[in-house]
């Protein structure tokens, strides 16, 4: 998976329907459908290998309440799965940005609140030294790096469900670009983890 690329690579990681929704149709919790895929041992191998190269990771206000709620104690959980406390153990460690209007503070260690909008700080971000810069799971997010050409790989946890209804993550828009595939993997519940880089000429 190695190609020229900017210094810092911005990933977006997403779990996605056969329909490109990244909710259902009751709403942005309507995500049931993607825990048997989320936790299979393929899944969880996916997420590790793609976050262990990031030192950043890019939160909207309701992932960071989730997240924080559930993967602080998962590091030191004798009874969880390996691959998630390694998770647990990098996301407690990693620089953790956090995009919303309502929150002044954040508690997490390592994490603060973003005073820019994403393309903005992500365009800070590429300037400063650091590994790869990572969403987690904001579709938001994701689609205005996209928009502003300021995403560097996709990482789509593609789950074979269609859901019928909800959010896309590709609505009309953004501008029509290309994709190169460069990894794949299948995993026990018929997901599979792809990874795209953008094609660039002049990067």
């Amino acid at each position: 998976m190695s190609i020229t690329r900017h210094a810092r690579t911005v990933v977006g990681n997403i779990a996605l329907s056969l329909d490109g929704r990244v909710c259902g149709p009751g709403g942005e919790y309507d995500m049931g459908w993607i825990v048997p895929h989320a936790i299979s041992g393929g899944a969880r191998a996916h997420m590790v290998r793609v976050t262990g190269t990031a030192t950043t990771a890019l939160l909207g206000r309701k992932n960071y309440q989730g997240f924080a709620g559930f993967w602080p104690a998962v590091a030191e959980d004798e009874n969880a799965d390996p691959a998630d406390r390694t998770f647990s153990r990098w996301l407690n460690g990693v620089e953790k940005v956090v995009f919303s209007t309502t929150l002044r503070e954040v508690e997490w260690d390592q994490a603060r609140v973003a005073t820019a909008d994403p393309v903005t700080t992500v365009k800070q971000l590429r300037q400063q030294e650091g590994g790869d810069i990572i969403v987690l799971a904001s579709g938001s997010i994701i689609r205005q790096l996209l928009d502003a050409d300021e995403l560097d790989r996709l990482s789509v946890t593609l789950c074979p469900e269609t859901v019928g209804g909800g959010t896309r993550l590709f609505e009309d828009g953004p501008a029509a670009r290309s994709w190169r595939l460069v990894d794949t993997t299948a995993t026990e519940s018929g997901g599979l983890c792809l990874l795209y880089d953008r094609a660039r000429e002049d990067r």
